[in-house]
């Protein structure tokens, strides 16, 4: 296989990889102040650490503009860094 080819192919999956999100509405995290609460999450792979954690963080907001919930507390990232690509998955308690 060629370099170009495995290149192609290489940034094609990172690319599809990158437009995958999720969101884990199913964990109940309490209720403050009467509010629902859930953990909302948003995940990335992508070429390089930087542009996961932007793409996982993008995630999350989309996650929870979708959920009509606003986010609580801090955002917990979590990066893999294994060679080619790197994963990160944002998580953070939303509520409505």
């Amino acid at each position: 296989m060629s370099n170009y080819l495995r290149m192609t192919t290489c940034f094609a999956a990172a690319a599809a990889a990158a437009m995958t999100m999720a969101s884990t509405a199913g964990h109940a995290a309490g209720k403050p102040n009467g509010r629902n609460c859930v953990m909302a999450g948003g995940e990335a792979t992508m070429v390089t650490r930087g542009l996961a954690e932007f793409m996982a963080n993008a995630a999350l907001k989309n996650s929870m503009k979708k959920m009509e919930a606003n986010g609580v507390g801090p955002v917990a990232l979590k990066c893999n860094d294994p060679a080619p690509l790197t994963y990160c998955i944002a998580r953070q308690r939303a509520c409505k």
